[in-house]
């Protein structure tokens, strides 16, 4: 018996072992760009009308505010440049465009593993944002957010699994000089994380500055230019229905310089967008369209994402509502649209309006999250991390979001009906003369982890066991966790000679 009771626990604890272990990618229950698709809020017929109506905003109303080198170029490729200054597009334009537009796109990681491709349903989540402070979960406050917290931040999603890329979430409101800021931004992202970055630019005039420097990071132009692992997050528009021409320029300038463009029209529906869902999702489909036809005016088939990204109101008081049914509701539906028109489409999910890592931000993450993770949409931007309707950014809250994302995942994976996941054979073994249970047969310990999720800050534990490990705080856990990736070196930074040739030619302010 001894014998018998040393075999069983040694062959217990290695199946711990191995359960703790890294899953194999092939055998990891969820991974970057599982398809969604599932949730369906528009109808065929739906999608057709708002379209038609986005056809006919483009005809008849046009977009105003183009720069010069944008009429140039739109009117070379068709558009109509009328006497009231608006630049209107012909249906055949839009749908010639629509017809050649790269339709699958790969966003690329700085070491190859963590490429992102983008296409049909495939679901990536990730950040985004421009918040102006950062928040303090412990004191409950806000402050200004700095060069250091967006280089954290980074770093904490370069270790993150479930985080698929970083578009820059914060301002780095220490650094006065535009320039400088938009530099040290991108030096920021690429030393903290391999992962696929998004930034924007200020000004057309440092795009060159920022090239040279992705050039010395990727090791030469040619070398970027086959694999860019940046690219540019651009609102080359104003809602409603206006050009942005001074982002219109700086997305040239990245389009020459072979960087992927995220076409942004973020409109606030019910005031620089109509109030109705519906009539928000056709504005930034026809903005989006329009910056489709400027983006292959510039160069045919340039990789360009349709980012549709209108935001809620709460009309009661005229706050952002990013943590709503509605904008769930939004981003689903232009997922739903990114698909009619077959190309690859980013939206905003996962926003907090609580000011808080609380109950509140967790049913406003989870909310948007999920549907628009089961709509398709190929990008979820802002889906961790993200307090006070964008204006606050939470390190704590960006680790959460790592658990609830695998949730949302979890949920896009869907369910698998074969023969061997309806599980006759099991109900066979275990009711004919077996155990009368499924607790520890060979089916459940081979599926248990290619099938569940498990949180990695999630408490499980009964009410006792929670009070006998000494009743731990999620909020503490999570500030424990960010503790522990900070305290080590990033594994995403420059070799010491590339890091000090970026140091001679640029004004770096992180430290060494």
């Amino acid at each position: 018996m001894p014998d018998l009771l040393t075999r069983r626990s040694g062959g217990r604890s290695a199946r711990r072992a191995s359960r703790a272990a890294p899953l194999d990618a092939a055998l990891r229950p969820i991974r970057p760009g599982m398809e969604g698709g599932q949730y369906r809020p528009l109808s065929e017929t739906d999608m057709a009308r708002i379209h038609e109506a986005a056809l006919t905003a483009l005809e008849e109303i046009g977009l105003a505010d183009a720069p010069p080198s944008g009429i140039d170029v739109l009117t070379r490729a068709g558009a109509i440049h009328g006497t009231d200054g608006r630049v209107r597009f012909p249906r055949a334009l839009v749908e010639d465009t629509l017809a050649h537009a790269n339709r699958s796109i790969t966003l690329h990681s700085r070491d190859g593993l963590n490429d992102l491709e983008l296409s049909g349903a495939r679901v990536h989540y990730g950040t985004a944002g421009a918040a102006v402070n950062m928040v303090d979960p412990d004191g409950q406050t806000y402050r200004d957010s700095t060069l250091q917290d967006l280089h954290d931040a980074a770093r904490i999603c370069d270790r993150l699994e479930n985080i698929h890329f970083l578009q820059r979430p914060m301002v780095a409101r220490d650094i006065a000089d535009a320039r400088e800021m938009d530099l040290n931004t991108v030096y920021a992202c690429c030393a903290g994380t391999t992962k696929h970055v998004g930034t924007s630019f200020t000004d057309a005039d440092f795009v060159a500055d920022a090239l040279e420097m992705l050039h010395m990071i990727a090791g030469s132009e040619e070398a970027w230019r086959a694999r860019p692992f940046v690219s540019n997050s651009n609102c080359f528009v104003v809602p409603p229905l206006r050009f942005a021409p001074e982002a219109c320029k700086v997305m040239e300038a990245c389009i020459e310089g072979g960087m992927p463009v995220l076409l942004l029209s973020a409109g606030m529906a019910g005031a620089t967008a109509p109030s109705t869902v519906a009539g928000a999702i056709v504005q930034a489909c026809a903005e989006c369209l329009a910056g489709l036809v400027y983006v292959n005016a510039v160069r045919p088939g340039h990789p360009a994402i349709f980012g549709t990204w209108p935001f809620g109101l709460d009309l009661r008081t005229g706050a952002m509502t990013g943590g709503s049914g509605e904008q769930a509701l939004l981003s689903a539906g232009c997922a739903q649209m990114h698909k009619f028109y077959g190309v690859p489409g980013g939206a905003a999910g996962g926003i907090a309006d609580a000011k808080l890592p609380d109950m509140q931000a967790g049913w406003e993450q989870m909310c948007s999250n999920v549907m628009a993770g089961l709509a398709g949409l190929n990008m979820v931007y802002e889906a961790a991390g993200m307090h006070a309707s964008l204006l606050g950014f939470c390190h704590e809250s960006l680790i959460l979001g790592d658990d609830l994302i695998g949730q949302a995942m979890r949920c896009v994976r869907g369910i698998e009906v074969d023969d061997d996941t309806l599980a006759l054979d099991q109900m066979r073994e275990v009711c004919l003369g077996g155990s009368g249970h499924y607790l520890g047969t060979a089916a459940t310990l081979g599926r248990m982890q290619s099938d569940h999720v498990y949180p990695g800050l999630g408490d499980r534990t009964s009410p006792k066991e929670w009070v006998e490990k000494g009743k731990p705080d999620l909020i503490d856990r999570a500030r424990a966790r960010k503790e522990e990736i900070l305290s080590r070196r990033a594994a995403a930074r420059f070799d010491p000679r590339t890091d000090a040739s970026l140091r001679a030619r640029f004004p770096i302010y992180l430290p060494a």
